[in-house]
Formats: C-alpha cells, structure tokens, sequence
C-alpha cells in the first residue's frame, strides 16, 4: 500500500489547500457514491442503557459523532478554531452586561427532516426534556446553568441562567442541547434504540445486529438549512471490532477512511511510509487519559494513598513505551494548549520518587503495599489501553508500596460499572465538549459530575467555577481555573496521565480530510468528498 504523512499545525486551515492541491477538489463529487468511514467505537443497546442515541442521554464521543450529523444544535462550534457561531439559529447572544440572559432567533423555514417546522417551542421542549430527565448518563449537567426557557412567538428562545455563564455559547453547541422532535421524543422518557430524528445535514439509517448498531448509514437531508456545506450525497459509519480488521478494511479499499481508534503501531507505521495511497493526516487534538477514584471506597480512601500513586506514576516512561510521539504528559486535566491550562500535578510532586511516596503514607499510617486493582475498558479508547495498563501497573508494583492488579472489560459493562462506585480505581479518558478549560474540571468536580464521583469540594463547586464562568475573557478567568487545579493535585480524586493527537488515515481520493475532525474531535461527515487520486 501507498502512503504518505500530512502533518497539520494547530491553525488547520492554513495547509487546506496543500491538501485539495492533493487529494483533488474539495467541492464533492455529487455522485451517489458513499464515502465508508470506519470506527471501533460501539454502538449498544442495553439493560443498563437502552437509548444510546437519545440526545438527553448520550455522553460519549462515538454517540455525539453520530448525532452531530443528525440532530441540529442552535450554535455550532466552527470548521477550524474559534467561538462557536449560529447554526439552526439566525443569531445568538447575551443581552445583558452580567451574561445571564441568552437570546437565539432561528432561522426563517427551519424544518425537521420529515418536513415538520422546527419551532421556538420545540427547542424549549427538548431542552426541558433533557434537564428534566436526569439521564444518569449526567449529560444534563452541562446545561445546569439554565433556570428557564422562554418563548416568544415561533422563531424567539430566551434562556435565563441561575448565575452568569460565559461558556454558555458553547453549551448550546453540544447534542444534549439538540432540537428534538416532540411528536418523536417522549417528555417522560428516553426514546430506547437507534431511531434517530433530527434537523441536521443528515438523516440516519441504523443497520442492527443484536442490540448493536454495526452501520449507519448517513444521507444528505434535503430539509436542512443552516451554516454546514454538505460536500456528499451520502456517508456510511461501519463499525470494527478492532483496529486491526478496520486497517484491513482501508488496505482493501472496503473503506475510504478510518478514524478512531488506531493503534499506536498502525500510526507509526503509515507515518514511516512514503508513498501515496492513503494519507495519514495528524492533527491538534484535546484528548486526556487519566485514573478516576472513588474517594469513598476503603482502599483508596485516605488522600495519602491517592497522592502516592501521584507521586509514582511516571507519565514520560509511561508516554513512551505506548504511545511514542502520539502522547504528551499530562500534568493536569486541563490540556497544555487550552487557556489557563497550569502543571498543578509537576508543581506538587515534581519527578516521580518513590521515597517521597513512601513518605506520605508513612505519614499517614497506611501500611503497605496497598492492594488495588485497577480497571479500563478493552474496547472503547483504543488498542493501547491493555498495554498502558500494564506499564501503570509495573510501575506502581516496582515502588514496592503497591500490589497491583490490573483487569479489562468491555465499555458496554465497565461505563454502567464505574457509574455505580463499582470501582475503586478506574481508567477513563476524555474528549472535551467544547475546546475551554471549564469543560475539563466542571464534568469531573461540579455536581452531578459525569463520574459520578463521590468527591466534592466546596469551594471549587460553590466559588472557584461560578467564578470562572463570569469572566468573558477566558484569560481572566485563569485565576480561579489555577486555583481549581492546584487542589485537585493536592486532593487527587482523579490523576491525569496524557493528552494525545488525533489521526484521520484516508485513501488519496478523499478530500476534506483537514477538517474530518476538530480540536474537540467532532467528526465533521459533511466536509468529505471524492475527488481525483494524486
């Protein structure tokens, strides 16, 4: 196979026309050809979660990569960088000095796929739906801010928010906030399964196997009207049990593209090869790994032990026996690249030492080793998830203050597992909502987090996030923000570990790919088309 490496710098925008120069017209092909991309993300429906494409209860990145596609938000983040911009709305904004009234008008002829106009009253009702359910999902949570929907006439949305919410724009450009259909979504309950309605560029056939959706098929929603250029008739999603059968799949030519999640070994290897079949486009990317607690369980109760392991870990070995040049360390949640990002973990515990950690649980009379298990999930962050386990796992049982264990499952059964304290010490990583350092503490810390974390401080929940969240400047909120990561290194209720780049790999007749995905990892169907290989 031919490959060849284009790598893009954080302003993607600015190598877009290298690449059309390369891959052939980015204006689509207009042919009834689909574009195949494919994912080992999983899409299941079950006991624990019956309604994984219900805008009110989807949380992860996989199902808000299909709803994105789907289902039309009043603000949409845009194609590069930057504040996110109208898209089922006509306009957008605070009409008051303290940003706690947000006014949208929609778009004049605003129509849901089946020919229903979209209304004022219907983005009224899909937003009280998603507050009022609750979805244990704790995807409600980013729209906590908001104390009323108001209504006037069909095309005008008032939101009156409890406390000052600069970050609001962006809240309104996720799929919880996306304008459902009444007449399709019950009030009072999740609507179970993969039918999907919506407003936005695509209408979504889901092919079922067993409770699974193994395909969606994507085609151009001629109702749609909004900020989007849609550049293909029709895009199909297929997903693969591992990235291995998915490289198959792109070597074959079964698929044009492929996304997450690929192996580290199948990114090293398209890098290193010069040829000219298939791209690999490396991208900025805001993705985190990091080990969640719950602060109640007795093994991991006291604050010691926790910052012990803090004190242990050595992200950089860590980074480079899995990840190579893919990763960076973290020493934060908060990404390096994003605003009032600070190395509040590196300032408290410097390089790893293991006589440091001796130290602090000596000092708290916790008798060693500690016995834990730590847990991830083998089918949903990529195939370097069993081996990043391993390494943790080696270096917290060569300090001698540990035993550790490791074990693996399935994210259909550990996601509900972890939700209910079933574990002590778990894997997690994070693809941000929206590309602001409040959407990597306030999921995690605030109340109703999406962890369901025991932990709760006061002061950052009650002080520090409200705090943030007035200033409009997000530079000036990097006070507070500081603040709130200096005692989550202090305290420890979760342990970041890295931050990584992100990796479309597409046959060299698909064009678009520079904006296949964001900085928050949206992928973006609508900018692909199929051009001429060169």
């Amino acid at each position: 196979m031919n490959r060849k490496t284009l790598v893009l710098p954080a302003v993607v925008g600015l190598l877009a026309p290298v690449l059309a120069a390369c891959g052939g017209s980015g204006s689509g092909s207009g042919d009834s050809d689909a574009i195949v991309v494919g994912t080992t993300d999983r899409f299941t429906a079950s006991k624990d979660a019956p309604a994984p494409l219900d805008p009110a209860y989807a949380y992860d990145v996989g199902t808000w990569n299909v709803l994105r596609q789907t289902v039309q938000t009043l603000m949409i983040q845009p194609r590069g960088e930057g504040e996110p911009v109208p898209e089922a709305a006509e306009r957008c904004g605070f009409t008051d000095t303290g940003n706690e009234r947000y006014a949208c008008t929609l778009r004049d002829g605003l129509k849901f796929a089946n020919g229903d106009p979209v209304t004022a009253a219907d983005v009224k009702y899909s937003i009280d739906r998603a507050l009022s359910l609750k979805a244990d999902s704790g995807v409600f949570a980013l729209l906590s801010t908001i104390d009323t929907v108001e209504t006037q006439g069909d095309r005008e949305v008032i939101f009156h928010l409890k406390t000052a919410d600069a970050t609001f724009p962006y809240k309104l450009s996720t799929p919880v906030a996306g304008i459902v259909d009444p007449d399709d979504y019950p009030k009072n309950k999740l609507r179970d399964g993969f039918d999907l309605e919506g407003s936005g560029p695509y209408t979504l056939k889901a092919v079922v196997e067993n409770d699974e959706m193994v395909r969606a098929e994507f085609t151009k929603n001629p109702e749609y009207k909004g900020t989007l250029k849609v550049n293909n008739d029709k895009v199909e999603m297929v997903s693969f049990k591992d990235a291995d059968a998915m490289g198959e799949a792109l070597e074959k030519g079964d698929i044009d593209l492929m996304t997450r999640a690929m192996s580290p070994d199948q990114i090293r290897k398209l890098s290193g090869d010069a040829d000219t079949e298939v791209d690999l486009v490396e991208m900025p990317g805001l993705e985190i790994r990091y080990l969640g607690f719950n602060t109640d369980a007795p093994s991991v109760k006291s604050k010691a032990v926790r910052q012990a392991m803090a004190q242990v870990v050595n992200r950089s070995a860590l980074v480079a026996k899995v990840y190579g040049s893919q990763a960076e360390p973290l020493y934060s949640l908060v990404p390096a690249s994003v605003t009032g990002h600070s190395n509040s973990f590196f300032n408290k515990y410097g390089e790893p030492s293991v006589t440091k950690a001796r130290s602090l649980l000596n000092q708290a009379n916790v008798t060693t080793p500690v016995k834990l298990t730590l847990h991830y999930t083998t089918d949903h962050y990529g195939p370097g998830t069993k081996k990043e386990f391993e390494v943790l796992r080696d270096q917290l049982n060569s300090s001698g203050l540990f035993e550790v264990d490791i074990k693996g499952t399935p994210w259909n059964t550990f996601r509900p597992a972890e939700k209910k304290g079933e574990y002590d010490v778990y894997g997690m990583g994070w693809f941000p909502d929206f590309p602001d350092a409040d959407n990597f503490l306030a999921p995690f810390l605030d109340k109703d987090n999406t962890l369901g974390s025991p932990y709760a401080n006061s002061r950052i929940r009650n002080t520090l996030i409200p705090e943030s969240r007035r200033e409009a400047d997000r530079l000036s909120a990097s006070t507070s923000l500081t603040d709130i990561q200096d005692i989550v290194a202090s305290d420890v209720p979760v342990l970041p570990l890295w931050q990584g780049k992100q990796y479309v790999a597409a046959r060299d007749d698909i064009t678009g790919t520079a904006y296949a995905l964001n900085s928050s990892s949206t992928l973006q169907l609508w900018e692909l088309g199929r051009g001429v290989s060169g």
